[in-house]
């Protein structure tokens, strides 16, 4: 198999699963940023946001949000960043969808985002009208 959260989920890879459904598996990062560092893929194969449909999406944060306010009754967390890295550009090292949820704690030194954000978009009138063609566009094709 030579998708390895398709091998986990399959039960011919090892890992600590902490949640499973019919359609999803939950199971902590095995190189995690924090301690509990869980990621939620679909059981379905699906490589990024741009195949996976919205109604998977959604069921990945619905869990991701379970898991998020479990872990905040515990000594886990305090706090959670949630997030999906989309595409090689956007550090995705394994192409099955998965969502990463990232328990963190009051004074924790994890910086999630620094040095990462262009704070400053030189023309941000031009970059809106971008997303809004582009948004038309979506909605005038016929769906997938």
């Amino acid at each position: 198999m030579s998708c390895v959260f398709c091998a986990i989920v399959a039960g011919q890879a090892p890992a600590i699963r902490i949640y499973e459904d019919d359609g999803y598996l939950a199971f902590l990062d095995i190189r995690p940023f924090t301690r509990g560092h869980t990621l939620v893929v679909p059981k379905q194969h699906s490589v990024d946001l741009t195949d996976t449909p919205a109604e998977t999406l959604a069921g990945m944060l619905t869990i991701g949000q379970r898991i998020a306010k479990a872990a905040r009754a515990t000594e886990l967390a305090d706090a959670t960043n949630i997030g999906i890295n989309d595409g090689r550009a956007a550090f995705q090292t394994v192409f099955h969808i998965h969502l990463h949820v990232l328990l963190r704690r009051n004074g924790d030194k994890l910086s999630v985002a620094k040095g990462l954000v262009l704070r400053r978009d030189p023309d941000r009138e031009a970059t809106g009208q971008i997303l809004r063609d582009a948004l038309a566009q979506l909605r005038a094709s016929p769906q997938d």
